[in-house]
């Protein structure tokens, strides 16, 4: 079992090295060029590849970690419906597949607030607000998916702010797996950078509405 642990962690942490890499390409290339679609397509890929072997490994023996399932979790839902969002500049998308992933993270959620609770009697912080976070973003998401209309007009904030949520889930996981930040704030830091990034990119949509990116 040893082995295959090992073969889990070379592929999660080497796939998360590389969505590093080109989501910064991503984020700083000018959007709806070929050098950003590129680099989103392969952030995409090893970003999920990471996050999914993330979860994994966090289920097997000796290496259980809350954690690491948490950052799994949030960064699959962040990377997936990101994607997804380059969709809904179409007419009448199907959102049948897109409410589900909210509903999971909704569900995931909830799960990571209420079972420290009921395993070890105490509230975990950090699942606490990584948890809140991703409810926020899916409750949001499923108002959204009511009114096509308005997600026709949004679907590009939506794309960007998701992309670097992914991104952010990543960074932190470098950060605090490496420990260039020490304690609790390794966990939070990332967030609140990129949370000045994405309001940055929201902003400069509205103002300029410039950005195209075509259906691939």
């Amino acid at each position: 079992m040893e082995p295959l642990i090992k073969i889990f962690i070379i592929i999660h942490a080497t796939f998360g090295g590389i969505a590093l890499v080109a989501g910064f390409i991503a984020m700083i290339a000018k959007k709806g060029l070929k050098t950003h679609k590129i680099s989103g397509i392969v952030f995409y890929y090893t970003m999920l590849t990471s996050a999914i072997t993330a979860m994994l490994i966090s289920f097997l023996p000796n290496h259980h970690s809350p954690f690491l399932f948490a950052i799994g979790i949030f960064s699959t839902y962040f990377i997936i419906t990101g994607k997804r969002a380059l969709r809904f500049k179409n007419q009448d998308p199907n959102l049948f597949l897109d409410k589900w992933i909210c509903r999971i993270m909704i569900f995931s959620g909830i799960l990571m607030i209420f079972l420290p609770v009921l395993f070890y009697k105490n509230i975990n912080i950090i699942l606490s607000v990584f948890a809140i976070v991703g409810i926020i973003f899916s409750t949001r998401d499923l108002v959204l998916y009511k009114t096509p209309e308005r997600l026709r007009k949004v679907w590009l904030k939506l794309h960007l702010g998701k992309m670097i949520g992914a991104y952010i889930s990543a960074t932190t996981a470098f950060v605090v797996v490496n420990g260039f930040i020490p304690g609790i704030y390794g966990w939070f830091i990332p967030g609140i950078i990129g949370g000045f990034v994405i309001v940055y990119w929201s902003k400069k949509v509205d103002k300029t509405k410039m950005f195209i990116i075509k259906k691939p």
